[in-house]
């Protein structure tokens, strides 16, 4: 029984160093100095770093490269030993860290099942019974019975993530090692992630991915060159870390804090297809040029293939010329199932008021996996609209209002 009071995991204090020399010679002429004299600087991969985590919570951990998250989480699985600190943890842990870790390059996959079941504490007999369902999930065909050696980090990633999640752990561990893998692969990943919190599994996820973040975790940590910056609840977290990621961007590119730059990229997938994407006016006519306070609507045609997806999700977003991001609704966040049935299938996001500024935009359309993670169509600039009325406002947006000496109660 699930019990979101009981802690399963707590790290106290927890530092990291490592002695660093400038040259190998400074080594031995450390070891021999009769005073005891330093020849080395100390490097603090993580530096009095305190973590708790309860049954039940999905964890995320975010930070630049070389903040100590994998430092982190190799001493949580035990790979690393800490300079000072103590770690307590209450369950069987299953990790998926840096690609191929655990895996003996000389060996099949096959064997690499069993090697990597005895690391997490299973007997062979254990492992075979689990075996068809790793098999199953890993899907790497005839490359099992080969060494590792000769998989892609796509294979290498199939057989990890199988093994982990078949042995059903107290507390899984993911690390950014997942955004190697394909659609088809992703959406496995996921729908287990959902599986897993359903069971009311513990998730620790490592990732860079700050929407990925935002839509599976509880709780945020952010890790900055070995200390912990900003702890609690993920929204306000991971809004400081990305301004901060912006500004220091910026700042390296030669533009003002306020610039934000982003591309676009099309996804495709042999699960759905994107027919069309209108847009209409108040008098139902298809069109790009939209009058500003006017009510407008999209409608998105797909052709369904794969009518077995779970809770598949709709998104429609909006976007400056300068693919600067003005909002993006989509059917998961506001509760909203839409029609997914084989063959051709039709849903329409409306507009009660279009509040924009005079000017272009265009729309984004994509379709989902059921935590709007995975895109199986992603289809940028969908859509071109013009935005034209008076002009009395400056501005991205024309927010209903007006003047007054006087406020009403």
């Amino acid at each position: 029984m699930l019990n979101k009071d009981h802690q399963v995991m707590k790290l106290e204090h927890i530092t990291k160093t490592y002695q660093m020399y400038k040259k190998s010679s400074d080594r031995l002429r450390e070891a021999l100095n009769p005073l005891k004299r330093q020849y080395h600087d100390t490097f603090y991969a993580l530096d009095d770093v305190n973590i708790e985590v309860n049954e039940g919570e999905m964890v995320g951990f975010i930070g630049e490269n070389g903040s100590g998250k994998s430092t982190l989480l190799k001493i949580i699985t035990g790979v690393l030993t800490p300079s000072v600190g103590t770690v307590k943890i209450d369950g069987k842990i299953s990790a998926i860290l840096e690609l191929g870790s655990g895996f003996n390059v000389e060996y099949t996959g096959y064997e690499n099942i069993f090697l990597n079941g005895m690391v997490l504490g299973f007997s062979k007999e254990i492992m075979e019974e689990k075996l068809d369902d790793i098999i199953k999930f890993a899907d790497i065909g005839e490359h099992l019975y080969q060494p590792v050696k000769t998989y892609s980090s796509g294979m290498l990633v199939r057989l990890g993530f199988a093994i982990a999640v078949t042995v059903d752990p107290d507390i899984l561990i993911v690390d950014e090692a997942l955004a190697v893998g394909d659609t088809e692969f992703q959406l496995k990943c996921m729908e287990k992630f959902t599986e897993f919190r359903q069971k009311g599994k513990t998730i620790l996820f490592v990732s860079h991915d700050i929407h990925a973040v935002r839509r599976f975790c509880d709780r945020v940590y952010w890790l900055q060159k070995g200390k912990v910056v900003e702890q609690g609840d993920t929204l306000p977290v991971t809004e400081k870390y990305d301004n901060y990621l912006k500004r220091k961007a910026a700042i390296s590119l030669g533009h003002s804090i306020d610039e934000e730059v982003s591309t676009s990229v099309d996804y495709v997938s042999k699960i759905v297809t994107l027919d069309q994407a209108k847009l209409y006016n108040s008098k139902h006519e298809n069109t790009d040029e939209i009058q500003r306070d006017e009510f407008c609507y999209v409608r998105v045609d797909y052709t369904v293939v794969d009518d077995s997806i779970k809770d598949p999700v709709l998104g429609v977003a909006i976007r400056t010329v300068n693919n600067d991001y003005i909002m993006g609704p989509n059917t998961r966040y506001e509760g909203v199932s839409i029609p997914w049935k084989k063959g051709k299938n039709t849903f329409y996001i409306q507009y009660d008021k279009m509040f924009l500024g005079n000017g272009e935009y265009y729309f984004d359309v994509a379709l989902f996996e059921q935590n709007a993670q995975v895109p199986f169509i992603y289809k940028s600039k969908a859509i071109k609209m013009f935005v034209v009325g008076k002009y009395d406002v400056e501005g991205l947006v024309g927010l209903p209002h007006r003047w007054t000496d006087h406020i009403d109660q």
